[in-house]
C-alpha cells in the first residue's frame, strides 16, 4: 500500500533534517504552508508546481507525494532507506536562459525563456545557493568589462533570490535604464556612496551611481566557461 503523502512528507522532513518553514518559503508559500497541510490537512493536496519543487528538492519521484508514477525515478535512485545513493543520484535541473548580460556598455534583454537545462550535484548546489532551487537560472555573459573574472561567453548560476533584500558586495546581474548588465556592486562606500564597476581597467565604471535607479535581478554565485 502507497505511503500516505503528508506521511512521507513528514519522514523526509525528520530524516533529512530540514523543516516545514524553509521548505515552505522554497515553493513560494507562507511559512506555515507545509506544516498546515500535513498536520491540519490543508490545503488537501498539493498544487502541482508545488509538487514537483518539493520533489526536486528532497530528490524523491513526485508519486511519493502524491503526484502519478514518474518513470523517470529508477534513474534518480532516491529511496529514503539508501541515502548514500540518493546523495550519488541528487541532481537537480537548472533553466538555461534565453537572454544575456552585457560585461561591455550595456545590452537589452533577450526573451527570458528557458532554452535547455543543466544538471548540477544537489548537495553542491545547496551548498552554493543557500538551499533554495526555486531562483537559480543560468545565462550567457556577454562583452569583456567583467574580465579576467569573467569572460565574454561564460555560463553564469544567477540566484535571484539573492538579490536586493540581502544586498552586499559582490558581482551581480542588474538592470540599468532597461540594459540588464553583470557588473560588481560595492556598497557603504565612503560618503554613503554605491558603485557599480568593472573588473576590466579598461571598460567605465559608475563610482557614485544612485542606487534607486537600478533593478538587482540576482547575484552570481557560480561560472563556467570553455577552456580551450
Amino acid at each position: 500500500m502507497a505511503e500516505d503523502p503528508r506521511v512521507a512528507l513528514a519522514r523526509l522532513v525528520a530524516e533529512r533534517g530540514e523543516d516545514y518553514a524553509s521548505l515552505s518559503r522554497l515553493i513560494g508559500r507562507n511559512a506555515a504552508y507545509l506544516q498546515q497541510y500535513v498536520k491540519r490537512g490543508s490545503p488537501k493536496l498539493l498544487a502541482e508546481a508545488d509538487r514537483k519543487l518539493l520533489a526536486d528538492y528532497l530528490a524523491v519521484p513526485e508519486s511519493l507525494l502524491g503526484g502519478p508514477e514518474d518513470e523517470g525515478a529508477r534513474l534518480r535512485l532516491v529511496s529514503a532507506s539508501a541515502p548514500r545513493a540518493r546523495r550519488e543520484a541528487d541532481l537537480v535541473l537548472v533553466p538555461v536562459l534565453e537572454i544575456g548580460a552585457s560585461a561591455g556598455p550595456g545590452g537589452m534583454a533577450e526573451d527570458e525563456r528557458a532554452r535547455t537545462e543543466m544538471a548540477f550535484p544537489g548537495q553542491w548546489l545547496r551548498e552554493l545557493a543557500g538551499g533554495s532551487f526555486a531562483g537559480l537560472s543560468i545565462i550567457r555573459v556577454k562583452g569583456d568589462s567583467m574580465e579576467p573574472t569573467l569572460a565574454d561567453g561564460d555560463h553564469i548560476l544567477v540566484d535571484r533570490s539573492d538579490a536586493a533584500e540581502r544586498l552586499r558586495d559582490g558581482i551581480y546581474v542588474i538592470r540599468v535604464e532597461e540594459a540588464l548588465i553583470v557588473k560588481r556592486l560595492a556598497l557603504n562606500l565612503p560618503g554613503g556612496r554605491t558603485a557599480i564597476l568593472s573588473d576590466n581597467p579598461r571598460s567605465p565604471a559608475w563610482p557614485d551611481y544612485d542606487p534607486r535607479r537600478m533593478a538587482v535581478i540576482g547575484r552570481v554565485v557560480w561560472a563556467g566557461r570553455r577552456v580551450g
